[in-house]
């Protein structure tokens, strides 16, 4: 009886992130940053700062959910190009099994060895060599993404190949609605990516200008440090800072 997968191959889970070693110091390092930046702009104090380190834990799982965003968005126009290939293949006469093959050998010439589609095509590869079962394959890769244009493709796939429908006309059909999805999802991200740039130097303006003023006039920020007035007020701006940045991220986080 064949299997859908090899019990002794870990895979990769894309719903879940994790830091490599210098992503995880170069992260911890931006969270020290930022703690010593809000405790000392807006309230001139190092315990303020060292209270804020209870924050990193947050700070980082934060980070993790955007560098995962990032890796399922590669993941999933990188797929809109596999995909593609399989349907030329299929077109071009390779049965679905080899258009598979042919296509890790598009891939690796357009993304390299380290693609992440390379990496799933070849888990492919190796498994169909090995009489694993091609549907349960791809059902597994559509779960592990977290992408929702793999999983339905996985089903579309499996419904089709188990009815005996023509898997040549459903995966070109299945590949030319990701290619035109992707595409709306690049124009979009073009559009916008301005706005994302101006977002995130507006962000460090606050504290340029708290930086500028202190050193170009000292003790002008006095009255708002170490009092019970100064410190709300502080407070208070730190609080729509922070809202404000967040409802900036979101309204550029735009997905169809």
């Amino acid at each position: 009886m064949r299997r859908a997968c090899s019990p002794d191959e870990k895979r990769i889970d894309y719903r879940d992130y994790r830091f490599t070693l210098p992503e995880l110091i170069l992260n911890l390092l931006i969270g020290l940053i930022l703690a010593w930046a809000v405790g000392h702009f807006f309230y001139d104090s190092y315990i303020v700062s060292a209270a804020l380190l209870a924050f990193i834990p947050w700070f980082l799982r934060y980070r993790r959910k955007d560098y995962g965003n990032r890796r399922r968005r590669e993941l999933g126009l990188q797929f809109k190009d596999a995909v593609a290939s399989i349907s030329a293949n299929q077109k071009a006469g390779y049965s679905i099994e080899n258009s598979f093959r042919e296509a890790w050998k598009d891939m690796t010439l357009l993304y390299g060895t380290r693609g992440i589609i390379v990496k799933e095509l070849n888990h492919i590869r190796r498994g169909l060599d090995n009489n694993l079962v091609l549907e349960q394959m791809l059902l597994d890769l559509g779960a592990r993404s977290g992408v929702d244009d793999i999983r339905q493709f996985g089903e579309v796939f499996t419904i089709a190949k188990r009815s005996g429908g023509n898997l040549t006309e459903t995966i070109e059909m299945t590949a030319g609605m990701i290619e035109q999805k992707a595409d709306v999802e690049q124009e979009i991200a073009v559009m916008i990516s301005s706005r994302k740039m101006e977002s995130n130097v507006m962000s460090l303006v606050p504290f340029f200008m708290i930086l500028y003023m202190d050193l170009s006039s000292e003790g002008f920020f006095d009255e708002l440090y170490h009092n019970v007035a100064g410190i709300a007020i502080m407070t208070v701006c730190l609080v729509i800072y922070v809202a404000s940045y967040l409802i900036a991220q979101k309204m550029t986080d735009i997905r169809i």
